[in-house]
């Protein structure tokens, strides 16, 4: 009888999950789990959390609703807290597993919680899933992939690639195996409300997707993608596709649909667009892997070290700097940022206050619900003109944008006033 463990990361869905059901296949019993941070991570150097209470309440709701699908389908998932490697390494020992089977991430903290696992003579079997793009479909090999986005991306057109397709997700699922609970798991549990305008979960993203395609949304994406105010300006399905409660490949399979029936315009391209420049900060890492994470990633140009009192101005939105203000307050208080003013406040912070990216960097990590670490590290470098962008990096002029996105103070108001 095989007895394996699914180890999940950042695939919290059952839909299109090609690792889950390789598992599903080939496993008697299956032992799904989820493994926190152990608490001497959670703490940024600078001394701030790892995880703000809005991302902490986004990834709770998104493993209850994991966990309430398995339970439905006669399974469990069974969370624990520590170092991957000492907590799989029990539980292979305590439930007789076989294997264990998990996403490929391949970012430098993942990767080498990987290797501890094999370096104990575990079996790992890891599957890359988190692409629109198959990897095996590329034009070229992913480590000689074009630097320049632009190229990239009509290489991508050339060869007329759009998505890999999706799968459904199992029928069923392995029961689990009888073993003894030696190991202390983390207790279900209420989190800080957050004020976030998102539910985390499967079935709230699909549910979010379908109603975003109904109301014909997508038609006017790219005219209102830069605004700042609201929930229907963009798509807002970076926050489902940051833990994999919803795939990039099942949003492109809807949009294929929906250009089917509706006919393709520039909106529903503009859509396409931007989840292949997701698609190309995580090719990126294939490249360029522990370079991206250098302090002067993949620049020659030297670092600028922070001023602690400018760092605790920007984060709390204290600047002087209105637009800038408003959105860190913003971000402070739900998690949430446009991307237009996540661009805005980077630049600032990099060229106007002259701070270290990797600070920025790390409080995007540590507020953003919808954090991605290939698209935060790839975004970072870029604006900081630290990545593959020959041109350098990307100052923005913040009256110049002030008056382009909020000339007439909406934003501003929103969030100096009432908070």
């Amino acid at each position: 009888m095989t007895v394996l463990i699914y180890w999940f990361r950042n695939d919290l869905r059952l839909n299109d999950n090609p690792a889950l059901m390789e598992a599903c296949l080939q496993a008697d019993y299956l032992v799904p789990v989820y493994i926190h941070p152990p608490q001497a991570q959670l703490t940024h150097a600078p001394g701030f959390p790892r995880e703000s209470r809005h991302r902490q309440t986004f990834l709770r709701e998104s493993l209850d609703d994991l966990k309430g699908q398995l339970r439905g389908l006669g399974s469990d998932l069974l969370e624990y807290a520590g170092e991957p490697a000492d907590v799989l390494v029990q539980l292979t020992q305590i439930t007789g597993a076989d294997a264990i089977y998990c996403e490929q991430i391949e970012a430098p903290e993942e990767i080498h919680q990987c290797q501890q696992i094999q370096d104990l003579g575990i079996e790992l079997k890891e599957f890359w899933q988190s692409s629109m793009l198959g990897l095996e479909n590329l034009p070229f090999p992913v480590q000689d992939m074009p630097d320049m986005f632009t190229q990239f991306r009509k290489e991508i057109e050339r060869a007329g690639l759009k998505f890999a397709a999706p799968l459904l997700a199992p029928l069923q699922i392995p029961p689990l195996p009888e073993f003894s609970e030696v190991l202390p798991r983390v207790i279900d549990g209420e989190v800080a409300p957050s004020a976030a305008i998102f539910a985390g979960g499967e079935m709230s993203a699909l549910a979010h997707l379908k109603q975003y395609l109904e109301r014909r949304l997508p038609d006017s994406y790219k005219e209102t993608r830069n605004q700042l105010i609201g929930k229907d300006y963009s798509s807002k399905f970076s926050p489902g596709l940051a833990l994999g409660c919803i795939s990039a490949r099942t949003i492109a399979a809807e949009l294929a649909e929906y250009e089917a029936c509706y006919g393709a315009n520039d909106g529903t391209y503009w859509l396409w667009f931007e989840l292949l420049w997701r698609d190309y900060f995580r090719f990126l890492h294939f490249k360029y892997g522990n370079q991206l994470y250098r302090a002067r990633g993949l620049s020659k140009a030297p670092i600028e070290y922070s001023d602690p009192q400018q760092f605790e101005r920007w984060r709390t939105g204290n600047t002087g700097e209105r637009l800038i203000d408003a959105g860190m307050r913003e971000l402070l208080n739900t998690g949430y940022l446009s991307n237009r003013m996540r661009q805005i406040v980077a630049s600032y912070w990099i060229y106007d206050l002259r701070g270290d990216w990797r600070l920025g960097a790390a409080w995007f990590e540590s507020q953003l619900i919808d954090y991605d670490v290939y698209s935060n590290q790839g975004n970072w470098l870029y604006i900081a003109g630290r990545g593959t962008d020959p041109r350098g990096g990307r100052p923005f002029n913040v009256a110049k944008q002030t008056q382009d996105h909020d000339a007439q103070g909406a934003y501003r108001k929103l969030w100096l006033v009432t908070n």
